[in-house]
């Protein structure tokens, strides 16, 4: 009888969540190639540590975990080189549609921006969330609600009333 090793639980997890993984980093880095490079990255890192993990419940809050991560290092790193660089014209950065939603999404900090899209894009559940991000249930509900609030306060910015 071949009882599955943690590694390819792993895997598994890592094949049936990569498009959540790329949706997921893209939303940080606004990005196809850095999206693709953070999964992968992601995926390498995850399984070099698969062994870390004692239960398989909580591998795919472990997977997101190193994507929050790795994107944030991705962030940081090309913000270093940009101000090395004395860069300000980044020609070669590509362009996308800008959605009035994902266009206010850039008024939240990171933590605010990852339990939104957590929860409302990827429709996971609170308590979920909460084991991601290592934080407790209340103080997820709390940076929801309070990241809605953000959220509604700038959708609702330049739309007039019309009453008679």
């Amino acid at each position: 009888m071949n009882i599955p090793t943690m590694q390819s639980f792993v895997e598994q997890e890592l094949l049936a969540n990569y498009a959540s993984m790329y949706r997921f980093a893209y939303s940080y880095v606004k990005n196809e190639a850095d999206a693709m490079d953070i999964v992968q990255e992601s995926a390498y890192l995850a399984i070099k540590n698969a062994s870390a993990i004692q239960d398989k419940r909580y591998v795919k809050s472990w997977l997101f975990r190193i994507v929050i991560n790795t994107s944030i290092s991705l962030l940081r790193k090309q913000r270093h080189e940009i101000f090395e660089e004395h860069a300000s014209e980044q020609g070669a950065e590509d362009t996308y549609a800008d959605f009035d939603t994902m266009e206010a999404l850039d008024i939240l900090n990171k933590r605010e921006r990852t339990v939104i899209i957590l929860r409302f894009f990827e429709e996971w559940k609170l308590q979920d969330i909460a084991n991601a991000l290592d934080e407790n249930l209340n103080t997820v509900k709390s940076i929801l609600y309070r990241s809605l609030k953000k959220l509604k306060t700038e959708l609702m910015k330049g739309e007039v009333c019309h009453e008679t």
